[in-house]
């Protein structure tokens, strides 16, 4: 791991997300016995095509979830087979810096990563896709079973093949992961389902917007609208965020969504990490088409999707295409 993420991040956490992480890691770990109730019928139109529930493109039929945990610090850009994601993303870890949370389904490229470890704020966000095949190479000690136990299929690199090291780039930010191996693995994975985004045309009103920033204590991310590209462009850390294929990465939808930030109970080379909390309630700004939407959000079950809802209570239409999802620390967060 960098010496930079051996930094100490402030100790503690706010009172809330205290009491959601602890209570959380008994409803999430028990997933295996409680059946999700998150619809899984496919969304269709009156002409009976069918579209992704995470895109709002037109797919040929529903394929499995396979989620992976890739680094994002400067070492370990570019990421390869992120421009293929349906929602990727940007989560908080130790040292105040990011990592990516990417979500696969309706395209799967051939090759993914650099994988790195799992956190514990990753199952929050995994219980919403029901059992999704999980890819990561691993975890700290205590948090690893806690992992392994959860409503997943298991990708743990420890355990399944697949992986490989590329020997051109830098340990440990060179494990990558052939998705056609790991798919093969995946049985019994959930296929893409409702999880609350809704699609469709932009709705009246919005801020015209060229550009949009979001901050971590170590991370910087700024989005940039791009008007020939039809998406929003990615710079991280004052750079454009490039892909390993060509190309910037962006979405046509970009999600800032605020939320409590506080600390993992699981520590990492001796700090606690952060622990973002996405069930619950709170604001967001939903970037789409050159324009900023101030709207709220609202996921009240591990088990459930979340919702995103204009002022006067209609849903908030997001853009068809590749998602972002950014959580930024809100009120009550811990840096």
């Amino acid at each position: 791991m960098a010496v930079n993420r051996r930094a100490l991040i402030a100790g503690g956490s706010s009172a809330l997300a205290l009491t959601v992480l602890i209570v959380g890691f008994f409803v999430l770990t028990s997933g295996k016995t409680q059946k999700a109730r998150t619809t899984t019928r496919p969304v269709r139109s009156q002409a009976g095509q069918l579209f992704s529930p995470f895109t709002g493109e037109p797919i040929g039929r529903l394929r499995p979830d396979l989620i992976f945990k890739i680094d994002n610090v400067a070492q370990a850009r570019p990421p390869t087979g992120l421009t293929r994601a349906d929602i990727v993303y940007l989560v908080p870890v130790e040292g105040g810096l990011s990592r990516i949370f990417a979500v696969f389904s309706s395209h799967v490229p051939p090759v993914v990563g650099p994988v790195r470890s799992s956190r514990a704020e990753d199952l929050q966000l995994l219980r919403q896709f029901g059992r999704p095949a999980f890819a990561f190479s691993g975890a700290q000690p205590h948090l690893l079973p806690v992992v392994t136990r959860a409503h997943i299929v298991d990708l743990y690199a420890g355990i399944v093949g697949g992986y490989y090291r590329d020997n051109s780039r830098i340990a440990p930010y060179n494990l990558y992961a052939k998705t056609k191996q790991l798919l093969a693995e995946a049985k019994g994975a959930s296929r893409a389902r409702d999880i609350g985004f809704r699609f469709g045309r932009a709705p009246a009103g919005g801020t015209a917007t060229r550009s949009y920033s979001v901050s971590y204590p170590a991370a910087s991310f700024t989005f940039r609208w791009s008007a020939s590209q039809h998406r929003w462009l990615s710079w991280m850390d004052g750079k454009p965020a490039l892909a390993a294929g060509g190309g910037q990465l962006g979405g046509r939808t970009v999600v800032i969504q605020s939320v409590v930030v506080g600390a993992s109970h699981f520590r990492e080379l001796g700090i606690k990490p952060p622990y973002a909390v996405t069930v619950g309630s709170g604001r967001a700004v939903v970037l789409r088409d050159g324009r900023a939407y101030h709207v709220h959000w609202s996921r009240p079950r591990a088990d459930g999707g979340t919702s995103f809802t204009l002022p006067d209570g209609r849903p908030m239409r997001f853009a068809r295409g590749q998602v972002w999802v950014v959580l930024k620390y809100g009120p009550g967060s811990t840096r």
